[in-house]
């Protein structure tokens, strides 16, 4: 998109079912759970570019050998940082022990990262700085096998101050306050008491200290450890948990509004952020990967057991519609689908404003993302020529010369790639007006295909900010001269921020936002901006159950046609010659395109937990104030 929403988080999850021997006599290495988490996690690097970190649990290891490794990363390119230190510790040991290659059991037993059940993770970092300390996996280190534990996730939690203060409440002093380290801590207090009451039966039916620690590891129940900690949990989440001695759990919100698929034969267990990942990894059909349902936790214990386990309330199914539009890979198979969708639906508005003048108009679409978008809109285009050539060849009737028809038939819809982004470029100067400069460059377009009488087409996966649309692309657009430039957008507006995980806490940086304070203005409803805001002052210190998001009084007064109308106004500036529309995609054709993803908070101001009001709210408050602060 034009204007980059930072994308999501992503974690990978391999678990060996076999031992390690079993991986070498059959694919000629122990380190294929290392280098099966490599393509995971590179296949996922469109979901974070802050950092990325890997952790990995060995079972059968001698008491005083290392057992747990992790290495994490925030260099730029983190995920080929990672395994490139992997690769540098694992060579250098076989540089001392060159006759161990062979010895699978002396490499597990002292090699570093090999191991049985591997946790993996790529970052966009929304709460917390880009700093080290905060690129997952966390770790909570305990003496016990069964006490420590590794976490990562694609998640937000809009409440982490309560979170926090729960936390303080029973007792514990955490190291800083991030939304990860709430959560680990949550979950650590709860598997150290579950890890209590065990050793209270172990010792009641006579077991020793050293043999209560087997029956901790077999009978812990991780069920109940997630429904004891997650029970305040507000926000979209997908979280992974490593325990010490083998165990593991992926658990998803009961909104679902994070994704979580997962794989298992008799060799593996996979879990990804997205299902095409691992069906490109592990060569398997996509009937084969299953999505984990919401509310539920993929449990898999140390003996290979695996089970899905209700842990929370399943509420209303809101799964993150960006996640169809813009962040997941198009290769999905469904996903591809939808957003050609998304590029059909929105066509008859394309048509309306073209005046259904095919002939003089040029298709084409940025960026990259966009493309698959652009086949759906290319697909009406042509149904639609398909259905003139029809109607003029049964006018004509058999007056019509062969040469007419075959004129007729030839017609064609111009699709061109008329903006190319280069790579190259990178806007490196502090000064503004220089800056500006830059940035209107970074993008080429493709000369000579756009004629002045011609309409210009560019579909875009979403108008976000419109900031890169108005400083660059049509600047750039217009210098082609066509006689009409209509920017379209596969998704609806973005109205409300985000707080389930995608980085859109400000509400006064969406275009849409602005464009409706200006529609006030000028129909002189600025006092609606006033009530708002003592509306939504007047709900601080409620329960979050309680609060009304009045943020959609903003919008209210006009339709979604205005809004974009007002929205091509802001965007042309006085040198631009084209005249500039800009269509937005509805939300009633986002929901056909993507029918199992409703989750559409972003656009409607309908969040899915109380906490995404209370956000909303914060952000208009902030922005009423002119804080300059994020709202969660």
């Amino acid at each position: 998109m034009s204007d980059a929403i930072k994308h999501e988080c992503g974690i990978a999850l391999v678990r060996l079912k076999k031992p390690l021997q079993f991986y070498k006599d059959k694919y000629g290495s122990a380190f294929y759970g290392i280098n099966k988490m490599y393509l995971l996690m590179e296949k996922q690097h469109n979901r974070g570019q802050d950092g990325a970190g890997f952790a990995s649990v060995k079972f059968n290891v001698a008491p005083g050998t290392r057992y747990v490794s992790r290495v994490r990363s925030n260099k730029s390119q983190p995920i080929q940082d990672i395994f490139g230190q992997i690769n540098e510790r694992l060579n250098g040991v076989f540089e001392q022990n060159p006759d161990k290659k062979d010895n699978v059991n002396w490499q597990e037993e002292n090699m570093p990262y090999i191991g049985n059940l591997f946790l993996g993770h790529v970052r966009y970092g929304t709460f917390g700085k880009n700093s080290i300390e905060s690129v997952h996996p966390f770790m909570r280190q305990s003496n016990w096998r069964h006490q420590n534990l590794i976490v990562a996730g694609n998640f937000n939690m809009t409440n982490s101050t309560q979170l926090l203060e729960e936390l303080v409440e029973l007792g514990q002093h955490p190291k800083e306050f991030t939304d990860t380290v709430t959560v680990m801590e949550k979950i650590g207090h709860f598997l150290e008491d579950e890890v209590a009451s065990l050793y209270a039966r172990a010792k009641e039916q006579g077991f020793s200290k050293k043999d209560a620690s087997p029956f901790i590891e077999e009978n812990l129940d991780l069920q109940n450890v997630l429904k004891r900690s997650a029970k305040n949990w507000d926000g979209g989440y997908a979280m992974a948990g490593l325990v010490g001695h083998g165990d593991a759990f992926v658990l998803r919100d009961p909104n679902g509004i994070r994704p979580t698929f997962f794989y298992e034969d008799d060799e593996v267990v996979v879990v990804a952020s997205e299902r095409p990942v691992i069906q490109t990894v592990f060569n398997v059909k996509i009937e084969a990967v299953k999505e984990l349902e919401r509310g539920h936790a993929l449990i898999i214990k140390k003996n290979g057991k695996t089970s899905i386990e209700s842990v929370l309330e399943q509420q209303e199914k809101k799964s993150c519609s960006f996640e169809r539009i813009y962040f997941s890979r198009g290769s999905d198979a469904s996903i591809y689908e939808e957003r050609k969708n998304l590029g059909k639906l929105v066509f008859p508005q394309i048509l309306n404003s073209i005046d259904s003048d095919i002939a003089n108009t040029v298709f084409s679409y940025i960026p990259n993302t966009a493309e698959t978008s652009f086949y759906g809109m290319t697909e009406a285009a042509e149904d639609l020529l398909n259905q003139q050539k029809t109607a003029k060849i049964l006018a004509g009737g058999k007056a019509l010369s062969a040469e007419r028809v075959t004129q007729i038939l030839s017609e064609r819809a111009r699709f061109e790639k008329i903006a190319i982004k280069d790579v190259k470029l990178r806007t490196f100067i502090a000064d503004d007006s220089s800056r500006d400069d830059l940035i209107e460059h970074v993008y080429d377009v493709t000369y000579g295909v756009v004629k002045p009488t011609d309409n210009l087409v560019i579909i875009d996966d979403s108008i976000v900010r419109g900031t890169t649309l108005k400083k660059s692309i049509i600047k750039i657009l217009d210098r082609l001269e066509p006689k009409k430039i209509i920017v379209v957008s596969s998704a609806p507006q973005i109205r409300y921020p985000d707080c389930y995980g995608i980085d859109m806490a400000r509400i006064d940086a969406f275009i849409a936002f602005k464009a409706a304070i200006e529609l006030l203005k000028d129909t002189n409803q600025y006092s609606i901006v006033d009530d708002v805001y003592k509306k939504s002052k007047a709900q601080h210190g409620k329960a979050d159950v309680e609060i009304i998001n009045y943020v959609k009084e903003i919008y209210a007064p006009f339709t979604s046609a205005e809004i974009s109308e007002k929205i091509a106004e802001m965007l042309k500036t006085k040198d631009i010659k084209a005249e500039i529309e800009v269509i937005y995609q509805s939300v009633e054709n986002l929901h056909k395109a993507c029918p199992d993803n409703l989750g559409d908070w972003y656009f409607t101001g309908n969040y899915p937990t109380p906490g995404g009001n209370r956000v909303v709210n914060q952000a208009f408050i902030n922005f009423y104030e002119g804080n300059n602060k994020r709202a969660y």
